[in-house]
């Protein structure tokens, strides 16, 4: 039997779904295993990959089969997704805060599905086997329970706590609802709060659509969007970690989408410290607003002649 048609074994023994025990993910039991064709699953190891230049890497490397470079989304999307959910394999086991669509993004081997492994093709898999399958139940609620404490809670202007994903980005959207509003919006109305896993976290269409915003296109909001009654004042606003500052461009879009919203609209970027800032400084729009979320008491004014107000 050949270690790729061994991998598809072991994947069904361990409770893996039919769709999960073929071959590319046979392939990507092997890479995160570090197993050779020649190799005992005795000598299985556990190492961080990451899924082009670390799992379709050593496939192509060690085990000779290449895959296209669009099949990245393949190996994540119908493999590692399933192996995460089965405890197969652990989500960024190095650094559980990263973002959801992180580029460093990686993959191990369980600690649980490893010792089970190694024990392949010796008296003692069955053994293990049954080992694994009944703590995999308890260890899954465990490990979310894990990935939930890592969550972000942010509370609403109308006294609602919701939960954003970890990592940096999110970690300036909350910020943005807990010091930027209270200091610059008059402690207006949280309208509309994406999400770097779920885009359209939180959505008040009623009063959305009350002020003219299609509530049908919400991809094209910016991350917050926040409302001051009293002085009828949009804040439209994008946390930047990496990319994506209110651009010229991104005005264009914004105006045009938001065509039939009388209300006064001020544009707002957010990055974490002034370091993101610069990166981004030349590509910032006039006349918006910039604020840096470690320094929540101060806004940075690309208007030149007047303070924040509507455009």
């Amino acid at each position: 039997m050949s270690k790729l048609d061994e991998a598809k074994k072991i994947l069904k023994e361990l409770g893996l779904p039919t769709a999960q025990q073929n071959e590319i993910s046979a392939y990507t039991l092997l890479a995160l295993c570090g197993i050779k064709p020649r190799d005992s699953w005795s000598k299985a190891t556990r190492k961080s990959l990451k899924v082009t230049k670390g799992i379709m890497a050593f496939v192509l490397d060690v085990h000779k089969k290449e895959y296209a470079p669009n099949t990245r989304e393949t190996f994540r999307r119908q493999v590692l997704h399933q192996f995460v959910q089965a405890r197969i394999a652990d989500y960024n086991p190095d650094n559980p805060k990263l973002p959801v669509n992180s580029p460093n993004a990686h993959y191990a081997i369980t600690h649980e599905a490893l010792e089970a492994i190694q024990k392949f093709g010796t008296k003692d898999w069955k053994e293990a086997v049954e080992k694994f399958k009944s703590e995999a139940g308890e260890l899954a609620k465990r490990y979310k329970k894990e990935r939930k404490q890592n969550l972000i809670p942010v509370k609403l202007s109308n006294g609602k706590t919701i939960k954003l994903s970890s990592g940096k980005h999110n970690e300036v959207q909350a910020a943005i609802v807990h010091n930027f509003a209270a200091r610059f919006a008059n402690g207006g109305s949280i309208l509309y709060l994406g999400d770097t896993a779920k885009k359209d976290l939180f959505v008040d269409e009623k009063k959305l659509k009350e002020l003219g915003i299609p509530i049908d296109q919400h991809s094209k909001l910016p991350d917050v969007v926040i409302y001051d009654e009293k002085k009828n004042w949009l804040f439209l606003i994008e946390a930047v970690t990496s990319h994506g500052p209110v651009s010229p461009k991104r005005i264009v879009e914004l105006e045009e989408f938001l065509k039939s919203c009388k209300a006064g609209k001020i544009y707002v970027t957010a990055f974490p410290d002034f370091t993101e800032f610069k990166k981004h400084s030349n590509n910032i729009a006039w006349e918006t607003e910039v604020w840096l979320a470690d320094t929540p008491d101060h806004m940075i004014h690309f208007n030149g002649d007047r303070f924040m107000g509507p455009r």
